[in-house]
């Protein structure tokens, strides 16, 4: 019983790809005995889950909120109602839909008031443990609102182009990591016949769906669903790109971690049409993020079935891509308050750059 971190499936692990997995300590010394008799050389990269997951929240912050530290699903929900009423002509708040438990699904909508504008949009918190993901999207929306009328570009976009930002999607597995199991991945439905909880959402999208890289046992973190949109969740979030799908020209899904720009296909190996755009495309953001922090991002298809990304380009959303951000293994889901900052502004400007190419291109 192994939790596979990166990547998240055990069918994804390939000859010469490095695999971080969690172990539960009473099977740590027989997992470790097992890759020293195949002669499997391993690293250990968090001897002690609990201590590293207190030591994550190393912020001195006590404010409610704040964009430097990670913010439960409450404060995340005040927050987006105070910004967008304090910011009436730049951000707007929806509702897109309902959890499975019951929970509203909020959307922002940031940009200037115009007419036929294209869009963009951006989620973040498809799988509950990765924390890093929604703080992200809280960055982007204080970045905008901050920096229109002083920052050229970002002035520039945000009178040109519309940004939907959905800040937390799996907002029932958000809370479950916070209230009672940190690494929890998935949605909180309950599946007939089981006594296993939850959906993938990433793996609930009718792109390739339950093939490669996805679970049909509900008792799996990548199980697919029973079937594609079967989660609340996924349906908002695809009935609201259907609804508006002459508008959106570029979908963002912020994932954490492994440090990677990816762009369809990820559910088969065909070259998607628009392949050699999408990977130049890749290739100038994640140089416009490494120009920061020296931050090393890899780029191009991935490989897993029934995601977002893959969906929303085969819907018609020509620039699609995956981000996974920070870091590369050494904290994973554990990564400190303390890089949020500085892993949020490097990611902001891969944001700007294809936002960029798409206001000008799409």
């Amino acid at each position: 019983q192994l939790d596979f971190w990166v990547p998240d499936s055990v069918d994804l692990v390939e000859p010469g790809r490095r695999v971080d997995f969690r172990a539960e300590s009473h099977v740590s010394y027989d997992v470790q005995a097992l890759l020293e008799q195949s002669g499997i050389s391993f690293e250990i990269m968090i001897d002690d889950l609990q201590v590293a997951l207190e030591k994550q929240r190393d912020s001195n912050i006590r404010a409610v909120h704040s964009y430097e530290k990670y913010n439960d699903l409450d404060t995340i929900n005040a927050w987006s109602a105070n910004i967008a009423a304090q910011n009436p002509s730049l951000v707007s708040r929806s509702q897109i839909g309902t959890s499975y438990q019951g929970r509203p699904l909020y959307l922002l909508k940031v940009g200037k008031s115009g007419t036929n504008k294209k869009a963009i949009f951006i989620d973040c918190g498809f799988h509950a443990r990765e924390w890093v993901s929604p703080a992200f999207c809280q960055w982007f929306v204080k970045e905008a609102v901050n920096n229109y009328g002083s920052d050229a570009q970002f002035t520039n976009l945000l009178n040109n182009l519309d940004f939907y930002v959905l800040p937390v999607m799996n907002v029932d597995g958000y809370v479950y990591s916070w209230t009672t199991n940190r690494m929890w991945r998935k949605t909180r439905s309950v599946n007939p016949n089981t006594s296993c909880i939850g959906t993938d959402p990433n793996r609930n999208f009718n792109a390739g769906w339950c093939t490669v890289g996805a679970s049909s046992r509900a008792c799996d973190d990548t199980y697919c669903g029973a079937t594609p949109e079967s989660e609340s969740e996924s349906k908002a979030v695809a009935n609201f790109i259907r609804a508006n799908i002459g508008s959106i020209k570029g979908y963002l899904t912020i994932h954490s971690y492994s440090q990677m720009l990816l762009f369809p296909y990820s559910y088969s190996y065909a070259v998607a049409k628009d392949h050699t755009e999408l990977n130049n495309v890749a290739k100038g953001a994640v140089s416009a993020l490494t120009a920061l922090y020296g931050t090393k991002y890899t780029y191009g298809p991935d490989l897993a079935a029934g995601g977002s990304d893959d969906w929303a380009y085969d819907a018609g959303v020509k620039y699609s891509y995956t981000f996974e951000l920070r870091d590369t293994g050494r904290y994973g889901f554990a990564l400190p308050e303390s890089q949020i900052k500085p892993t949020s502004e490097e990611t902001l400007l891969a944001v700007k750059y294809i936002a960029n190419h798409i206001l000008n291109n799409a």
